[in-house]
């Protein structure tokens, strides 16, 4: 199960554990958000203290129009008890969670403030039926 709600404020707060370089598990909460297309995004810092290692650079046009240049590292994450490899962008904001990581799940929730959020996986069999 991924521990999640709706906080105060509206947002889906999703707690994800983040294993370090040395293997360890760190839980990182962070928000989704449905306009971002890639998995996870973290503060410059907290991908320097998990120790992940760094793939790339690459741009990004933000929300207001201001292209962005970031780094992107590579991290194992558990989503639904399972090891995870992922791509994270680094960003200088509160962690975001977007939807590349909730791929192949049903997400449902009750938005209001302490409003429950349910994500789960959906059936293979679901797949093969859909259009």
């Amino acid at each position: 199960m991924i521990p999640r709600t709706v906080n105060a404020r509206l947002e889906i707060l999703i707690r994800i554990p983040i294993l370090n370089a040395a293997a360890q598990e760190q839980e990182v909460e962070a928000i989704l958000d449905t306009g971002f297309t890639g998995s996870l995004t973290l503060p410059p810092v907290l991908i320097t203290n998990l120790g992940l290692s760094w793939r790339s650079r690459a741009n990004a046009v933000l929300a207001n129009g201001i292209v962005e240049q970031f780094d992107i590292s590579a991290a194992t994450v558990l989503w639904d008890g399972k090891p995870r490899q992922i791509l994270v962008d680094a960003t200088d904001t509160a962690p975001l969670l977007g939807m590349a990581l909730l791929e192949g799940h049903d997400l449902r929730a009750r938005v209001m403030a302490g409003g429950g959020v349910q994500i789960e996986a959906i059936p293979a069999a679901a797949d093969q039926q859909q259009p």
